[in-house]
């Protein structure tokens, strides 16, 4: 439905929030703090990674899912880290090329692939790991273990609730 200047109702009424004064409080919006906090983590943890490790974030994250559920497919992987099917093609095959992971057809079905970290994957990550959770507990050293354990909570919960503004509208 339109108005009169043949813009719909809801972009006139953003219009006339934004001309109202209407702005975001960056220091008390969610999705803003949550997105400089991923943004700033993963810059820095991209720089380290790659200048003590030869890895960068992504090839760490897939590093680190693959340590946990060997021989996953790479849908899987998008899936738990939230990234598109083509960065992730991408990052395996360059992994794979470096002898980080091996990728083999899935024995129960021919179309998937199986992916798991090389002896050499594995070693790089045994390395990440150590220098990963010491990179947490700096980060989470101004909080309590009570505060710890509250932020995993509701950190955890967000995400289970991420469908709310993830899903189309009414589905």
């Amino acid at each position: 439905m339109s108005n009169r200047t043949g813009k719909p109702h809801g972009a006139r009424q953003a219009g006339e929030a934004a001309r109202a004064g209407h702005t975001l409080d960056l220091d008390r919006y969610v999705p803003a703090i949550i997105t400089f906090i991923a943004n700033k983590l993963s810059n820095s943890a991209t720089a380290f990674y790659q200048r003590n490790f030869d890895v960068n974030v992504t090839e760490w994250r897939i590093m680190s899912l693959l340590a946990i559920e060997p021989g996953i497919p790479a849908s899987r992987i998008c899936s738990v880290i939230g990234f598109d099917k083509g960065p992730v093609s991408r990052t395996l095959a360059t992994m794979k090329k470096r002898g980080l992971v091996a990728i083999r057809s899935a024995p129960e079905d021919g179309r998937s692939h199986a992916i798991s970290l090389t002896a050499k994957g594995r070693a790089t990550h045994d390395e990440v790991i150590v220098a990963a959770l010491e990179r947490e507990r700096r980060l989470l050293s101004c909080l309590d273990a009570q505060e710890r354990e509250v932020l995993i909570a509701l950190l955890r919960r967000l995400h289970d609730n991420l469908g709310a503004v993830t899903e189309p509208e009414g589905s």
